[in-house]
């Protein structure tokens, strides 16, 4: 399961899940695409860093170190989550994420994985940039870095397809898109940062990133190989997955798509419960449709539901 944002982590609507499972086998599995709450599915946050926020803001950031690999979210440090419902689509920065970074690479971190998803920045990294500069050798991070995209938008178009998300008006979104343009323009003699798949993530912070060496990776893949997911979907008779709200994009690189992909290519049915759903189906259950209020006031009351009235059908198997 994915989150269920502002209500639900991917933990507990995957423990929601296994409650209602009663004598059915049930394997919890937390996932993620490199959004907010990604970290969830390596594991749960054991550091707190004193970073800048998007707006300037002093906050505590939490992430994880397990072992020598560091996992980081932006979210947690420049996202919309820590933005207190302010929008400053030109002024916010990437800096605190860059701190979250540095602060990795002095632990002693030997490889860092960054979630990018949730941002409220359209800054390009220029502020992450800034943040880890006086820890780069010959323009380079020391670390290998690999940045986890929930999209696949190049650094260009960043602003344009996600800034009004983020607060933007029609003439900060051209503002915003020139800055980028100006940023991938400096970096040409180097490499062209609109040839990668997945730059813009992050208003841009993954192609800033990619500026100084990180790779760039679809985050559910990743995700998904760390929890060797393809082999215990193979192990299941059926699957639940789900996300607050489940449209056209879900299946378009975000956790649940991929999901449903796995479940596909091993012929094991997987049913999607969301919080709300744009599309219709047997295998789709809009908890807002099938609960009402009850879905917002009680998410996990509703995913426990919605389980057993599945498993109470014929599908129900005992593992």
């Amino acid at each position: 399961m994915d989150k269920f944002k502002g209500t639900l982590s991917a933990r507990d609507a995957a423990q929601s899940v296994c409650r209602a499972s009663g004598d059915h086998w049930c394997d919890a599995c937390p996932v993620g695409d490199g959004g907010d709450g990604t970290i969830e599915a390596f594991g749960r946050p054991n550091r707190v860093s004193p970073v800048v926020g998007p707006h300037g803001q002093e906050l505590d950031a939490h992430w994880l170190l397990d072992s020598d690999t560091a996992y980081i979210e932006m979210a947690a440090a420049s996202g919309l989550v820590v933005s207190n419902d302010r929008h400053d689509p030109v002024g916010a920065t990437t800096y605190g994420t860059g701190q979250l970074i540095a602060e990795a690479i002095r632990l002693g971190a030997g490889r860092i994985l960054v979630g990018v998803g949730g941002s409220a920045t359209t800054d390009g990294g220029a502020g992450a940039i800034q943040a880890v500069t006086p820890l780069l050798e010959a323009g380079r991070l020391p670390v290998p870095v690999t940045v986890l995209c929930d999209v696949s938008t190049v650094f260009t178009d960043a602003a344009s397809i996600f800034g009004t998300q983020k607060g933007a008006s029609p003439t900060q979104v051209e503002i915003l898109t020139e800055r980028l343009r100006s940023m991938r323009i400096e970096w040409l003699d180097r490499f062209d940062v609109d040839e990668i798949a997945g730059s813009g993530a992050g208003g841009g912070l993954a192609g800033g990133l990619a500026s100084l060496g990180a790779d760039l990776k679809p985050g559910f893949s990743m995700v998904a190989e760390h929890l060797h997911l393809a082999r215990r979907i193979r192990e299941v008779d059926l699957i639940f997955t789900g996300e607050g709200r489940f449209d056209e994009t879900s299946r378009q690189g975000k956790a649940v798509g991929g999901v449903l992909g796995l479940a596909a290519n091993a012929g094991v049915r997987a049913i999607v419960i969301a919080g709300t759903a744009s599309e219709a189906g047997p295998d789709v259950i809009s908890l807002v449709d099938r609960f009402g209020e009850s879905a917002w006031n009680d998410p996990a009351g509703s995913i426990e539901a919605a389980v057993r009235e599945v498993l109470d059908g014929p599908v129900g198997t005992s593992r």
